[in-house]
């Protein structure tokens, strides 16, 4: 029997849990209205023109892709080049869904080909394009300052007024720097049954410090599920309410949004049959988890996000590689001053991509942005010619999304890599057609 597929709008129909923490009720704003395991390898043609480049124009790109899909490390993704204001490349490559796997409607349907419309999962990139957005946007509008501690905006992050913990600040969440763990504890079935964000983010608050806060850079996704509660402490709405309406509608962005078959658009089948699957829920056991064995399509891929209801900080935002690349071309015009309906300052965003190191002395010192990477060890999807200095980020699923300012250039992989069990990390193949990309374009920095 084929695996079942579950999709946001199965999931969200089940109750919700009864029982709130008092610890975080006032924290907790719920999203609102408005917002692995082996599957089939059977996969399709692997390159599908919708649209493709005119001949010989970023050959290089597409012989990566078709490389990579042949090979079975992805079933298949979509490419977005942008340089000195141009679409250089918009291509799909691969197939969404492989033959032989259970379509939207659970039966065994033959294999889907990418389009250049299909919506992503896009993991950690919601980390960017929402929460760290978000957090800028109310730092720009004075009622987030960068170097108070956490505390300030959440109490219950250190209710005893622990020194250590006072000296977590908004910017070592930023930064990656706050001596946090990587995420929150999942051993244990909070949130499989019934999705529980109350008890995600009571997890993210009470987390212990594993570093001093400010020394070393550890990435970690307690820092992005704490600033997400922030956004939603200041404003009083849920993110995804907010950052729909504050970040994505300006921009245009209208296929980006959590919960992406929540709402008036569950009954839109069409958007449902865009959005690509990513593998199997083998969280917990089928006596814990009443989705185990399903595919995911239309349900964030992230557990704890999955857990939390779908929206949180550091995962849970579906979009499309055009949305990415009106994000990534507004925030070019307006660093360099053009017009742009980003929603950010010029000098918002250049404190946002300016580079902030660990105190701690070292060999090596990561160098990251406020949210952004500059130069760690996650920045593989900079490729070999975009220059430190350039930004980036990438998202477990199969995404990434890297910016060059000095070349005005910037460069999306869309795909649901993680379909396919034991696929290296998207970075390596993003930086290789990164670097495919910038020397056809003649992009040329001193390294």
């Amino acid at each position: 029997m084929p695996p079942r597929v579950l999709t946001a709008v199965a999931r969200r129909s089940l109750p919700v849990a009864a029982a709130v923490l008092g610890l975080v009720a006032t924290l907790a704003v719920p999203p609102g209205p408005d917002a692995g395991s082996a599957l089939s390898p059977a996969y399709a043609a692997p390159v599908h023109g919708y649209p493709g480049p005119p001949p010989g124009e970023l050959g290089q790109v597409s012989a990566l892709m078709t490389s990579a899909i042949v090979r079975r490390q992805l079933p298949g993704a979509v490419v977005m080049v942008g340089h000195r204001g141009q679409v250089a490349l918009l291509h799909a490559y691969g197939v969404r869904k492989p033959a032989g796997e259970p379509g939207v409607d659970g039966v065994v349907t033959p294999a889907e080909p990418m389009t250049v419309d299909t919506v992503f999962d896009i993991a950690s990139l919601t980390k960017v394009l929402a929460t760290a957005t978000a957090v800028m946007q109310l730092y720009e509008q004075g009622r987030v300052r960068l170097d108070d501690p956490v505390q300030r905006y959440l109490p219950a992050f250190n209710p005893t007024n622990d020194p250590r913990r006072t000296d977590v600040t908004v910017r070592t969440l930023l930064t990656h720097t706050s001596g946090l763990p990587g995420d929150v504890n999942l051993d244990d079935p909070w949130g499989l049954t019934h999705e529980n964000r109350p008890e995600g983010l009571r997890r993210a608050l009470t987390a212990p410090l594993e570093a001093p806060p400010g020394a070393a850079f550890r990435y970690s996704d307690i820092n992005f599920e704490l600033l997400g509660a922030l956004v939603e402490a200041v404003t009083g709405e849920p993110e995804n309410v907010y950052v729909r309406r504050n970040v994505f509608a300006p921009l245009g962005m209208t296929d980006t949004r959590y919960l992406p078959t929540a709402g008036p658009v569950a009954r839109n089948s069409a958007l449902l049959r865009r959005i690509a699957p990513t593998r199997l829920d083998t969280e917990g056991r089928p006596s814990t988890n009443p989705h185990f064995g399903s595919v995911m399509r239309g349900v964030v891929d992230d557990p704890t996000s999955r857990r939390m209801g779908g929206v949180a900080g550091h995962a849970g935002v579906f979009s499309t590689a055009a949305d990415v690349g009106l994000f990534a071309q507004a925030l070019l015009d307006r660093l360099a001053g053009r017009p742009s309906a980003f929603p950010l300052r010029q000098a918002t965003l250049q404190t946002m991509t300016a580079p902030n190191r660990p105190s701690a002395p070292g060999p090596f010192r990561a160098v990251r942005g406020l949210g952004w990477d500059i130069d760690t060890g996650y920045s593989g999807s900079r490729g070999t010619l975009f220059p430190v200095g350039s930004f980036g980020h990438t998202g477990f699923t199969g995404t990434s999304l890297w910016i060059d300012p000095g070349s005005d250039t910037y460069v999306v992989v869309l795909s649901n890599a993680v379909h396919t069990p034991g696929s290296p990390p998207i970075s390596r193949l993003a930086g290789a057609v990164a670097t495919a990309a910038a020397r056809t374009l003649g992009v040329a920095h001193p390294r």
